[in-house]
């Protein structure tokens, strides 16, 4: 007959096994802590983006609304304000990153001013030169590789820059310095 009981050894392998996967799983928590507040933050700017074209258009509802299920059985909770994303540990350069919710890029003078990332990026184009770069390339350049959430703040002030044509996309997920 085989003894059932876990041995001193068999407890120690397992509790070592835990710790490990508990060290993982807290920071791939920070990881998608941080990529849905940057989601929350692309989602926020979209609402606006879109409440401002839709004032601009005769007729239009003043409120987005959810596409429509084409199942007409599908049952689909009612669209949820957006809410803010759990706040991860933050460093002081991660606070420097950050603009307060709905505060202007433009300055009292005027003039348009960006954030940090924004900066750094627009630096490392003047630097680059004339040459094709991915996303993840200008991550990790400016050392921001470490998790998705920080490669897509990457892409999506990428995508930003794009749209004022300050970088120019130059094909599917590659950028080069805008010519001025």
């Amino acid at each position: 007959m085989i003894s059932v009981t876990p041995t001193a050894r068999d407890i120690e392998i397992t509790a070592e096994g835990l710790q490990e996967d508990l060290v993982r799983l807290q920071v791939q928590k920070q990881a998608l802590e941080r990529e849905l507040a940057a989601v929350t933050a692309h989602l926020s700017s979209v609402l606006r983006a879109l409440g401002a074209l839709q004032a601009l258009m005769p007729g239009a509802p003043m409120t987005p609304t959810a596409p429509r299920p084409r199942d007409p059985d599908a049952q689909v909770p009612p669209p949820v304000p957006p809410t803010p994303a759990p706040v991860a540990e933050t460093t002081e350069e991660d606070e420097e990153d950050r603009s307060p919710a709905g505060a202007s890029d433009i300055d009292s003078d005027g003039v348009r001013t960006y954030g940090r990332l924004t900066e750094q990026i627009l630096a490392y184009f003047a630097e680059a030169g004339d040459i094709d770069v991915r996303a993840r390339d200008v991550a990790s350049a400016l050392g921001r590789d470490t998790d998705s959430g920080s490669i897509n703040a990457v892409r999506s002030n990428l995508d930003r820059l794009v749209g004022s044509s300050r970088v120019r996309r130059v094909g599917r997920g590659l950028y080069r310095a805008a010519k001025h």
